[in-house]
């Protein structure tokens, strides 16, 4: 996958071919119906397939208060977005200058002369240019006059209500992980470095490595199933996010025990998929009820695990 950072001196190889722009948050099922015709698009043009995104997201230099935590990482988010076809990710340096561009410079300025694209794919709410003024009508006319040949995909609708990022999080901000996952091209995922915590996790004869450096939106609090990948392998975890009230202890901690891991990840990124939420964070009366509660909780995750097989966690569609 290629990343490009900027349209000045585009090479030619990521020129004249199919385009989708927009934030591609989370790279859910209504983000990979768009990506899907993207793809054929950019067979039939003989061209590449180019998303362009945007980094920051707007949201966050026009109403920085009103931005949403994102859902991936840039470079998550390029990941993801090639395994469904995409040539290049255009990950544009978004500034206040360039959020002044009406709708037609930037179809003008963007589309035609920096991508010289042949074919449009986007989604039917899609807006563009300055205050969103670019609607999808707009996008056909522009398109209409300019030669260039648009694919209005509509959107998917899950248990009758659309996909959306915004959806996605507020699943999310709830800890409903497994249905956010059924909406999502692939579980839910947070990235971090482990650090050194209080060690009282491998006392309670489960060490757990405790992650910071967080960027994107964390779940709900509560105790997890999940995966994380160490070593080369894929482990199942048992994930807390929260205090621990047991140990009057009332910060948020992100800590995941990789089950039957035995190596050590201090100072390293570590990834972790969520794909069910366990129970609520919980204070138990003592230390051994707090053993027996765990023990019961790795054997769940390790259950969750199993049962998601690659075929089950394969949401492609």
């Amino acid at each position: 996958m290629k990343i490009l950072r900027s349209l000045d001196r585009l090479p030619d190889p990521f020129r004249r071919g199919a385009l989708a722009v927009g934030n591609f948050d989370g790279v859910h099922l209504g983000h990979a119906r768009i990506l899907e015709r993207l793809a054929a698009n950019a067979r039939r043009v003989g061209g590449p397939a180019v998303v362009l995104t945007f980094d920051p997201h707007p949201v966050q230099i026009l109403r920085p208060q009103f931005a949403p935590p994102p859902l991936t990482q840039t470079d998550r988010k390029a990941q993801l977005l090639t395994r469904w076809g995409v040539d290049a990710v255009i990950a544009y340096p978004t500034d206040a200058a360039f959020l002044t561009h009406t709708a037609r410079q930037f179809f003008d300025e963007i589309v035609c002369t920096r991508l010289e694209a042949r074919a449009l794919v986007e989604g039917a709410n899609f807006f563009f240019g300055h205050d969103r003024q670019g609607t999808i009508d707009a996008l056909r006319g522009f398109c209409g006059e300019a030669g260039i040949e648009l694919e209005v995909v509509e959107p998917v609708v899950f248990e009758g209500e659309v996909v959306s990022s915004s959806r996605i999080r507020a699943l999310l901000a709830r800890g409903e992980v497994d249905l956010a996952r059924r909406m999502l091209t692939e579980p839910y995922r947070i990235r971090g470095t482990v650090v050194h915590g209080a060690g009282r996790g491998a006392s309670l004869g489960f060490p757990t490595a405790n992650l910071t450096g967080v960027r994107t939106l964390l779940p709900a609090q509560g105790i997890y199933a999940g995966r994380a990948a160490a070593d080369g392998s894929i482990w199942p975890a048992a994930i807390s996010l929260g205090p621990n009230p047991t140990f009057d202890e009332g910060g948020l901690k992100i800590e995941a025990h990789l089950i039957d891991y035995r190596g050590t990840l201090y100072d390293r990124p570590l990834e972790v998929d969520f794909l069910a939420r366990l129970r609520d964070v919980e204070r138990f009366s003592s230390v051994d009820q707090l053993i027996a509660q765990m023990h019961r909780d790795v054997a769940q995750a390790r259950d969750v695990v199993n049962e998601c097989s690659p075929e089950t966690l394969e949401l492609r569609q």
